[in-house]
């Protein structure tokens, strides 16, 4: 399981570039990110080599950060690979509340990033649907 930073921040011109100038200047590297927007206020979601050190930097910046936990999963790089883990948490009756990709610095093969409810129960299903989870 993977642990997710989010930060709530104002949409405005150079917001996105302070918070990554933060992170960079603490040494954080940023594995995987997706923004979503709305007219004032967005949603950063990312994951972090030390989550719980960017999320003090950031709110002691000034920024309303969260943390939790999301499964990270290991695919091939080929067409259909989304759809196979998709189709099988569909399977299990398991519904995905956002999707994103990342990929394992070590192997260099993408990863999703998903977030649902119960994660552990989910991991233990995905893997035993045959899929790579990471932590």
């Amino acid at each position: 399981m993977l642990k997710q930073l989010s930060i709530y921040a104002e949409n405005k011109k150079g917001t996105l570039t302070e918070i990554t100038k933060l992170l960079s200047n603490e040494g954080i590297n940023i594995w995987g990110s997706v923004t979503n927007d709305s007219a004032e206020f967005g949603i950063i979601r990312m994951i972090v080599s030390d989550a719980e050190l960017a999320k003090e930097k950031l709110e002691k910046a000034g920024y309303f950060c969260r943390l939790c936990n999301v499964i990270g999963v290991e695919m091939a790089d080929e067409v259909g690979a989304l759809s196979k883990l998709l189709n099988a948490l569909t399977d299990s009756n398991i519904n995905v509340d956002y999707v994103y990709l990342s990929f394992n610095r070590d192997s260099g093969l993408p990863v999703q990033v998903f977030h649902t409810n119960d994660i552990s129960e989910v991991e233990e299903c995905i893997r035993s649907k045959g899929f790579k989870v990471v932590s």
